[in-house]
Parts: structure tokens; C-alpha cells; sequence
């Protein structure tokens, strides 16, 4: 599979994005634009309706599905050629397949996405048809089903795990106290960039939270931020030919489980539906898998070490018509921070990328601007 291109799926929301170029104040109050209405020559009755996170997480699980980027549809992705919305034979054979995604499942599974472009083919143009008997005999498929399956005699709750997690960072009563903080350290990508990273989370009970990440000794790159006010949403990122958007659909959801979930003393509060999986084990170590919803019904799956009961890696899924689009969050490292535990290195994964982040300082409970956390400045 080509990792790399994984760095272009961000690429394709340049096909409009003078369309896009809406006053901050008046988007918010609008209902978000639709793919068709911001993209050119989007037809696919299954993403044309969509909105426009969700239509590039759409083609950010193309992408990752096949192995493939921009480039492979869209002939000049990556130069100042491109032409997004032109019709190319592997672009018409994509409209294809999408809907008949869609009608497989509609028509099976009373549309329930339980087939999706990654059920065939895993990384390949050309989905295999016939096992290869090596694998067979091999070690079995690791691949985690999205739904977690149910432990019928599981030896904790889901409730249990959490007030063990509460507990391990401190306690019910020290994380109630925690009403701010901000991090800052290093950052490194999926793509090198020269003195690297610096960022810093600023964060506010109970669900404001914004990343920010500058690059001292690249300043043409300008920020990259991901920003959640409580209600709004915006993401930076200047390379890219989108630049700047506002967060709608399901993503925003994501956002503000990130920003929720910043203050792990109400984790209880915000996930609903809670249930325990069968234990894994990540990095040679035993967890416990708990499963609920965040915000509007937003699936999130949570692992947590059986040891010391600290979360070592949270799932988040968005909606996509074509496949779920997951984000990974990876914890290490906690530490001490005025009695409450907090990760000092995490690595934030998802369709278009990596970033890796060690904190090096934490303040907590200190006074943070309203303006953090509202529209970025694009390219300051």
C-alpha cells in the first residue's frame, strides 16, 4: 500500500474552493453545504448529499482501500495541472462501485454498512478472489471487527473499568477539580519537516479544546489547528488547497468527543451504552476493550491497559457512505501533573496522516482566552 498517499486525500477538496470561501459568522447559522453544492461534477447519488468532511473522509477510504492517491483518479493530483472534476475512467468505475456498496447493503442488510470498499479489497486495485494457502496456514487475520463482540461472561463492567481508570488518574474528586490546562511540546508528522513541530492543546471544561501546531523553521508551512468552540468546529491546514473549513457532520461529533473526553472526569457522563468487549492485547500488553457512543450516537471503542488501568488507545468512527473513517488516538507515558495523570506522548492517527506529539510541560487550571478556541487564523 502506498502510505504516502495518504498525505494527498486532502488534495481533492481543491476542486472548488473558491465555493467554499463563506463568512465565518453566516456559515455557522446556515446548514452545512453539501458535497455537491461545494465540490464541481459530484453526481454519486450516495455522496452527493453528504457533507464535506464527510465527502473527503469518503475519499480518504477510496484511498487507503486500494492503496492507492489523488492521482490514480484524478489525472495532475499533486501539480497545478490537476483538473478534479474531469471525468477519468478510473473516477466513472469509482461512481460504480460506490453505489453498488450502497445497494448491497440496502438491499441486504436493510442498509445497515456492513459491506464497505475495504471488505474487498484490502490495500489491493484488484480485490483477490482465491485464498493464498501460505496465509491459510499462517498466523490468523488480526484485523479488529469495527463492532465490538460482547463478552458473555466478562470478569469487570464496563462501569468498573472506567471507575478504574478514574481512580488511576487520580480520582473522582481531583479530576472534578481540573477545569483548564495547556500543553506544549514537540510535534513530528507523517512527514518530516525541517526543525520539526511545535504545539500547544489549549483546553477548557467541559468541551473546548484546540490544537495548534507551528513550524519555527518552516513558517511557510503556517499553522496547522484543529479548533472545537462547544459548538463549532474548524480545522487548518495551510498546504492543503482546502486551507481552512469549518467541521460539520459527524467529524464535529469527533471533535467534541476529543474535547470532551480532555477531562476524562466525565467520561461516564459522555459515553453512553457501554459495553465490555472480549481482552486484546496492544504492544505485548493486556487490555480491556470497552465500547459506547459519544455525541449524537458517535461509535468510540476504548483500550485500556488490565494493569494500571490507564487508556492506551481510543477508536473514534465517523460516517462515510462507503465505509466507516476512523481516528486512533495512542497514549504513553503518564505523568504526574498536580496529583491527575496526564499522557505526555500520544500519536494521533487518521486517513490523511500522523502526528506524533510529546508534551513537555502542563499547567492546569489556568486562564485561557474564549479566542482560542473560535475561527484560526489562516497562515498565522
Amino acid at each position: 500500500m502506498k502510505f504516502w498517499s495518504r498525505r494527498l486525500t486532502l488534495a481533492v477538496a481543491g476542486m472548488s474552493v473558491a465555493a467554499f470561501a463563506l463568512a465565518g459568522a453566516a456559515y455557522a447559522q446556515e446548514k452545512p453545504k453539501t458535497a455537491a453544492e461545494v465540490f464541481k461534477n459530484v453526481t454519486t447519488s450516495t455522496l452527493k448529499g453528504i457533507t464535506v468532511d464527510e465527502f473527503m473522509g469518503s475519499m480518504g477510504v477510496m484511498a487507503a482501500a486500494l492503496g492507492w492517491d489523488c492521482s490514480d483518479c484524478h489525472t495532475g493530483a499533486g501539480t497545478d495541472k490537476v483538473v478534479w472534476e474531469s471525468d477519468t475512467p478510473r473516477k466513472v468505475i469509482a461512481r460504480r462501485m460506490t453505489e453498488m456498496v450502497n445497494v448491497i447493503n440496502k438491499t441486504n442488510f436493510g442498509g445497515v454498512q456492513m459491506v464497505s470498499c475495504w471488505t474487498c479489497h484490502h490495500g489491493r486495485d484488484i480485490p483477490a478472489t482465491t485464498i493464498a494457502l501460505d496465509t491459510l496456514y499462517a498466523a490468523p487475520n488480526d484485523e479488529r471487527d469495527d463492532i465490538v463482540p460482547k463478552d458473555p461472561q466478562p470478569q469487570v463492567s464496563a462501569e468498573q473499568v472506567l471507575d478504574k481508570y478514574i481512580q488511576a488518574l487520580g480520582g473522582a474528586q481531583k479530576l472534578a477539580g481540573l477545569t483548564s490546562f495547556i500543553a506544549t511540546g514537540t510535534q513530528e508528522g507523517y512527514v518530516d519537516v525541517k526543525g520539526g513541530g511545535q504545539f500547544q492543546i489549549f483546553a477548557k471544561a467541559p468541551d473546548k479544546r484546540t490544537v495548534q501546531i507551528r513550524f519555527p523553521d518552516a513558517p511557510d508551512r503556517g499553522d496547522q489547528t484543529r479548533s472545537y468552540d462547544g459548538k463549532i468546529g474548524w480545522v487548518t491546514t495551510p498546504r492543503a488547497l482546502l486551507g481552512e473549513y469549518q467541521v460539520t457532520g459527524s467529524e464535529l461529533d469527533g471533535l467534541r468527543l476529543d474535547a470532551e473526553l480532555s477531562f476524562p472526569g466525565q467520561i461516564k457522563q459522555v459515553l453512553t451504552n457501554l459495553r465490555i468487549g472480549y481482552q486484546e492485547s496492544i504492544d505485548g500488553k493486556a487490555v480491556q476493550v470497552v465500547q459506547g457512543n459519544g455525541p449524537r450516537g458517535l461509535m468510540a471503542t476504548l483500550f485500556f491497559d488490565t494493569q494500571t488501568g490507564l487508556l492506551v488507545r481510543l477508536i473514534r468512527y465517523s460516517r462515510s457512505p462507503i465505509g466507516r473513517i476512523p481516528t486512533q488516538v495512542d497514549y504513553y507515558d503518564y505523568r504526574d501533573v498536580n496529583g491527575i495523570k496526564f499522557p505526555f506522548k500520544y500519536k494521533f492517527s487518521w486517513l490523511d496522516g500522523r502526528d506524533s506529539f510529546q508534551i513537555s510541560d502542563v499547567k492546569t487550571n489556568v486562564a485561557i482566552d474564549e479566542s482560542r478556541f473560535g475561527k484560526p487564523s489562516l497562515g498565522k
